[in-house]
């Protein structure tokens, strides 16, 4: 992904050997850098993936929302519920999509209160190529077999459970 040579070691080992000389105990930093360096690995390969559709994970991870729910859409309340983000978040990137054509606010049927955002047919279109496009790169996750991805997804998730994430 990157455009840069590789170092010729790994610079997070490095890192934790001096750590483990001058700190003490290293196996949690070298394993939160890690993670944080994977993170922006797979950020980088997947907005790299999404910039042609125009569209940042975010507001591709909205699309799929919308597409996964029975009726094609969804209170705003409950999209940011289930993707896990701020209200004004949620507006933003819906304010997006909509400028884009890819969604659109239409009101419940039977609470004026609440609008929902329903998705498009260009909306599901752009969803299905972009979808094409991450699975292609396989969300830039390389090097793990398809057991040690479930097992790293398993892990991952103990974390977030214990931070109160679900």
């Amino acid at each position: 992904m990157s455009t840069r040579s590789p170092l010729p070691f790994d610079p997070i080992g490095r890192a934790a050997e001096i750590w483990s000389e001058r700190i003490g105990p290293s196996t949690t930093m070298a394993a939160v850098t890690s993670v944080m360096r994977v993170q922006q690995i797979l950020q980088s390969a997947v907005d790299t993936a999404l910039r042609p559709h125009n569209l940042t994970f975010a507001r591709y991870e909205a699309l799929v929302l919308l597409t996964f729910s029975r009726r094609g859409s969804l209170p705003m309340r409950v999209m940011g519920d289930r993707l896990q983000l701020h209200p004004t978040s949620v507006t933003n990137i819906v304010d997006r999509l909509e400028q884009d054509e890819l969604v659109r606010r239409v009101p419940h049927p039977t609470d004026r209160r609440t609008t929902l955002v329903e998705i498009t047919d260009e909306g599901r279109d752009l969803m299905k190529r972009a979808t094409e496009s991450v699975t292609e790169i396989d969300f830039g996750l390389r090097g793990v077999t398809e057991r040690q991805t479930q097992q790293l997804t398993e892990l991952l998730g103990r974390v977030r459970h214990a931070a109160g994430d679900f």
